[in-house]
């Protein structure tokens, strides 16, 4: 029986390595570290899957350390012996961390983040028509029209800022759903729009509480220099439609501090009677995947780093969404695999037969 060869003993270790880094699905790098002992290792001792996080998510750059349990057995402990150090520890505990976060962040269920409003630029009258009101998907709450409605301005490029806690202190967001409000009972229906959204995320530069002074009248500087903001979206144009507009950002972001800022740009509706300039919203949605319980983090001021904690050594209550995969979908992940299946192959001379078959199979899975 002719024995098998690992192609990682066959090839240089730099060209194995580039070989893995093409490995972009966390359930592919998942089924390459279970070949076998060699490749475990070797993914392990690269550091695989923190690379493979941080072109998922450039914030993790800031990650000071991980801190968690150690899937360590005994067995590994006495055949290491005295070769055991503490830079092995802190290999499989990244490897461990990053693993897990990989596959969270791709698998777990998308559901609304938002838990609480923060803070408010301004308001016209509260409580009546606060930011507290951007929480209800309904247009009418306990037989009153729900909406949040700013402060006129004679000036349209008055910016007003919408600050929010989210559900997690630790989340992947991938869009936020506004719905502006249509004024049904003024003269002409009018809508309430605004030119352009940024978005902003980030985490308080130390504990706040949050108070009617900051979610009522105006918008002190010191309330918006207590946040420091680690990612700041594109502008994006808002559509002149009365309905739920969905701003999906270019790339999946990972919020660490748990707070988002929605920026709104240029006032385009006068008040009816004041003949000023204001911007209403009747609903805000923030989509993305909570990470806790399994995940926490530990902000470090003020470097503005943070330890990322694994406090349960196993993915805790994460589910798959649901999704029905295009047709686009699977021609590139075709694609995709005819590429990383091909390579090892070619360097080693030999042929790759029924690719179509081992194709068939994977999405029959």
């Amino acid at each position: 029986m002719e024995a098998c060869m690992d192609f990682l003993d066959r090839l240089d270790r730099d060209i194995s390595l580039k070989i893995l880094t093409y490995l972009e699905d966390p359930s592919d790098l998942l089924r390459a570290s279970s070949v076998s002992r060699s490749w475990r290792n070797f993914v392990i001792v690269n550091g695989l899957w923190k690379q493979l996080c941080l072109r998922m998510f450039p914030q993790l750059s800031r990650v000071s350390h991980v801190f968690g349990l150690n899937k360590v057995s005994t067995k590994e402990l006495v055949e290491a012996g005295s070769s055991y150090s503490k830079e092995r520890e802190s290999l499989e505990r990244d490897d461990r961390a990053y693993s897990l976060l990989a596959r969270a962040c791709t698998s777990s269920i998308v559901r609304d983040c938002i838990l609480q409003p923060i803070s408010v630029s301004s308001t016209d009258n509260y409580p009546e028509e606060s930011i507290n009101n951007t929480l209800q998907p309904a247009d009418i709450v306990a037989r009153r029209v729900s909406y949040w409605l700013s402060r006129g301005q004679s000036n349209p490029v008055v910016t007003e800022r919408l600050t929010y806690k989210l559900a997690d202190e630790f989340c992947v967001i991938t869009e936020i759903t506004i719905r502006p409000f249509l004024a049904y009972f003024q003269s002409g229906s009018p809508l309430y729009l605004v030119e352009a959204v940024r978005f902003r995320m980030g985490h308080p530069k130390g504990p706040m509480g949050v108070g009617n002074d900051l979610l009522s009248d105006s918008y002190p500087v010191s309330a918006y220099e207590k946040f420091i903001w680690t990612y700041t979206s594109q502008e994006f144009p808002m559509a002149q439609e009365s309905c739920l507009l969905k701003f999906k950002l270019p790339e999946p972001v990972l919020c660490v501090g748990g707070i988002l800022q929605i920026e709104l740009q240029g006032r385009v509706q006068r008040q009816e009677m004041a003949g000023s300039l204001s911007t209403r919203m009747s609903y805000v949605q923030v989509m993305g995947r909570p990470l806790s319980p399994t995940f926490g983090v530990e902000i470090l001021e003020p470097s503005g780093k943070f330890v990322l904690k694994i406090k349960h050594n196993t993915l805790v209550k994460f589910q798959t969404q649901p999704s029905i995969p295009s047709a686009d979908h699977f021609q590139r992940r075709r694609t995709y695999f005819q590429h990383i299946l091909s390579i090892p192959t070619i360097l080693q001379g030999n042929l790759v037969d029924d690719i179509d078959e081992i194709e068939m199979s994977e999405e029959e899975e």
